[in-house]
């Protein structure tokens, strides 16, 4: 039964058609929106009083904690504030989760972590506010967000950039429109093309030989794009674009956003990579600063948020908020971590504080690093001349080469590991790439370099020829969908041999990770190259996923 205080707002949200109103019958489902709860603080307190909490700043070989006033108890970003006194709060509780504030949590895990982390995992108590029907301190913080990256209304999210991208997508594209996006997008993507019905227009990004790694996309691709669909009657509902890429390869979102707005098509944009981008005079302009509508952005990556939350942002009004915020109730969990939530809040105080200074220090490592490596025989270091038809690539993403050494991507990286204990965030068949950001260490780059250093003088007496590291482009450039992933996702389908495969419909999404950018997508003709690469890059020590049979000796197909 519904609390008698939940309010109209919150009413006229809930009574849509994707809500199902026998939940509010049940009286396991209690949506809470009210802030009755006093806060005050009580006489008698469950656990001590929480530390200061700082930001990151480094110096040197260090990462310091910093107290600043800003964020003294006193001073708590709103979520977290309203967290902290939540969990000091002298009650007795008979609520979710079962380890109740920390006092059955398993001992595994308590000698690895201690118990504050379970005393502040509380569930959604009125004071703490409801993620879908921000009222109070949610509402507060998502706002203290919007301000900072400059969106017009910002949504916390728990599943990740992934749900973040699927909303984005759903808000925009009904069963049967059309979206323009690149073929090497993330499978988040993809898997929206299956919720929405969209019926995707694949833009084959450019293809770097020498690095074998894909770009972004040109304004030019997508007014490409555009005008095909136009010369056949019809109009694209939404253009997604990557930017930054994995790699840090970024697009002219300015002009794309320029170009979609003159023909009235919103330009979504996986920024993943990217929140940080705005920050630093040497940083590219973030994707709402360019004209994008709706991004994505994964502030646990570069920013300082936990794993799996990220954010959401819109600009101007071509989007439907109001259907955004529908989409988003229905992918993610109605059981939200407000850890994950207040770390969303504490990251966006933490970059408060000095928005114009904060990446000095990374910027700099960054930088040093990749004069060193540029010194280096054998080394190559990626740069704007390498795709010199895109405008920037990050500064804090170092993606090194090895193929002149005569070692693939997976071997330099096994080295390093190993012997140096260098933890690289990808690797690719030619390359790895390292991720620079607030908490990086001059000691840890400096073992990043003495590795290399090590390993590219030993190869290169060894001197191996280069011709050994061949370049397998990923198939992107010949594919024939038969298939909408949608109907290909829902239709029946058999398993068949690898070698019978070949000519058939892909019934699976299939893709090396990471990046986790598929090769076969459900309602894809299947081709030897494809199987190729999906051999090769197994056998160079790339993790393969969303197969049924991962050592790939089958595939399972659509009934078509």
């Amino acid at each position: 039964m519904m609390s008698p205080t939940f309010s109209l707002s919150c009413m006229s949200n809930w009574l849509c058609p994707l809500h199902f109103p026998d939940f509010a019958n049940t009286s396991t489902f209690r949506l809470r929106c009210s802030q009755e709860r006093s806060l005050a603080p009580p006489s008698v307190t469950s656990v001590g009083q929480d530390e200061s909490i700082g930001r990151i700043a480094i110096r040197n070989d260090h990462v310091l904690r910093n107290n600043s006033p800003v964020l003294q108890q006193n001073g708590l970003p709103p979520l977290v504030s309203a967290l902290k006194a939540s969990a000091e709060q002298n009650v007795a509780s008979f609520h979710f989760p079962g380890h109740n504030r920390g006092r059955a949590a398993p001992a595994s895990l308590t000698r690895l972590i201690g118990t504050r982390p379970f005393v502040h995992d509380l569930p959604e108590l009125p004071e703490l506010d409801n993620l879908f029907c921000p009222q109070g301190p949610i509402l507060e913080a998502q706002t203290e967000a919007a301000k900072l990256f400059g969106s017009s209304q910002t949504w916390f999210l728990v599943g990740g950039t992934t749900c973040g991208i699927q909303a984005a997508i759903m808000a925009t594209c009904s069963p049967g429109e059309f979206l323009i996006l690149p073929r090497n997008s993330h499978i988040s993507a993809i898997s929206a093309l299956v919720l929405s019905g969209a019926v995707p227009k694949y833009i084959v990004p450019d293809y770097e030989n020498d690095w074998d790694i894909a770009g972004g996309v040109t304004p030019l691709q997508v007014l490409k794009a555009i005008q095909e669909l136009e010369m056949e009657g019809k109009k694209a509902a939404a253009v997604f674009i990557t930017s930054p890429t994995y790699h840090g390869i970024c697009s002219n979102l300015s002009e794309i956003s320029e170009l979609c707005h003159s023909h009235k098509i919103p330009l979504l944009v996986d920024e993943a990579h990217g929140a940080h981008f705005g920050f630093h005079t040497e940083l590219p302009n973030s994707a709402l600063q360019q004209g994008a509508d709706l991004t994505v952005q994964s502030t646990h990556k570069v920013l300082c948020s936990l794993t799996q939350s990220s954010m959401l942002h819109m600009s101007g009004n071509i989007v439907d908020k109001e259907k955004i915020s529908r989409c988003l109730q229905t992918l993610q969990s109605t059981s939200p971590s407000y850890l994950l939530l207040a770390s969303l809040d504490a990251a966006r105080a933490q970059l408060s504080e000095s928005p114009d200074v904060v990446f000095n220090q990374a910027m700099a490592l960054a930088y040093e690093a990749k004069c060193t490596l540029k010194r280096i025989p054998g080394i190559s270091v990626l740069e704007n001349s390498s795709f010199p038809t895109f405008p920037a690539i990050d500064p804090l993403r170092l993606t090194v080469g090895f193929w002149k050494v005569g070692l693939s991507g997976y071997e330099a990286d096994e080295i390093l590991y190993g012997d140096y204990g260098v933890v690289c965030e990808l690797v690719g068949n030619k390359s790895i790439t390292y991720a620079f950001n607030l908490g990086t260490c001059r000691d840890h780059v400096q073992r990043l370099l003495s590795g290399i250093k090590h390993l590219a003088a030993t190869y290169v007496t060894i001197q191996q020829p280069e011709e050994r590291v061949l370049t397998v482009h990923a198939p992107f450039d010949d594919k024939i969908t038969s298939l909408i992933p949608r109907d290909a996702f829902f239709a029946s389908k058999r398993k068949v041999t690898i070698e019978e495969s070949i000519g058939e419909i892909s019934g699976e999404l299939i893709c090396p990770y990471p990046p986790g950018i598929p090769v076969l997508i459900p309602g894809e003709v299947i081709t030897k190259k494809a199987v190729d690469y999906l051999f090769h890059v197994r056998s160079k020590g790339g993790d393969i996923t969303g197969a049924s049979d991962p050592l790939l000796s089958s595939i399972v197909v659509c009934n078509v």
